[in-house]
């Protein structure tokens, strides 16, 4: 009798939602916005990291700026590849930002795209995407990581839009199985980084200062 209770009223909460659905339950938006960086109150969302955390030398800061004709998030520090006196580190020369976790997980399995609308120097920045842990690999407690290179132009707004099948998983900056992949459904937070060394042919490289502004991020179905 209870598991016919039970049956019973697994049906009525289906019907009450299906009753309850509206039109962007059934045909999302062709856009959706994700972050904005258009507050004080949304820099409160990120938190800063750097190889200063290991012995390096490298600082970043995170602040809101009037463009004139809005807000915007500024991005900015300087990259050194040296360390601290006496210490040993495996690498150095990086900073980013990174989403405090979000409260549960956002859903992006409607949308195949994700873009940024930026204005930088002309280097080469990291775009990471982190979901729940369903990949299993070996030693991982932490959140799956996807990667993707983000090239920002100097002094021109832009918007980089990068398909999600171009975030490659990801271990420790390494890319673990290129086979494998998201799951864009639980996506539990974003993070911008940026390396001294590396990126694409032709960007900015090597230590010294880095800018870029940030306006929006937003998940598109194209």
């Amino acid at each position: 009798m209870s598991r016919f209770r039970s049956i019973l009223r697994s049906s009525l909460d289906a019907t009450k939602k299906a009753l309850t659905w509206s039109a962007d339950d059934l045909m999302p938006p062709s856009e959706k916005y994700v972050f904005k960086f258009n507050t004080k109150e949304e820099l409160k969302r990120w938190h800063l990291y750097s190889d200063s955390e290991y012995g390096g030398l490298s600082s970043a800061s995170l602040e809101i700026k009037d463009a004139g004709n809005g807000l915007t998030g500024v991005f900015s520090g300087n990259l050194s590849l040296d360390v601290t006196e006496g210490l040993k580190i495996n690498r150095s020369g990086f900073c980013g930002m990174r989403s405090k976790k979000f409260d549960g997980y956002i859903d992006l399995d409607a949308y195949d795209t994700l873009a940024m609308k930026l204005k930088g120097d002309g280097r080469c920045y990291i775009s990471t995407i982190y979901t729940e842990n369903w990949v299993n690999h070996p030693g991982q407690p932490e959140d799956n990581s996807w990667q993707a290179f983000v090239f920002v132009p100097k002094d021109d707004w832009y918007i980089a839009k990068i398909p999600l099948e171009r975030y490659l998983p990801t271990w420790r900056g390494n890319v673990i199985d290129s086979k494998l992949e998201m799951n864009p459904s639980r996506i539990v937070g974003m993070s911008l980084s940026v390396n001294a060394e590396g990126g694409f042919r032709g960007a900015k490289t090597g230590p010294g200062d880095f800018k870029v502004e940030m306006e929006w991020v937003k998940a598109l179905r194209t």
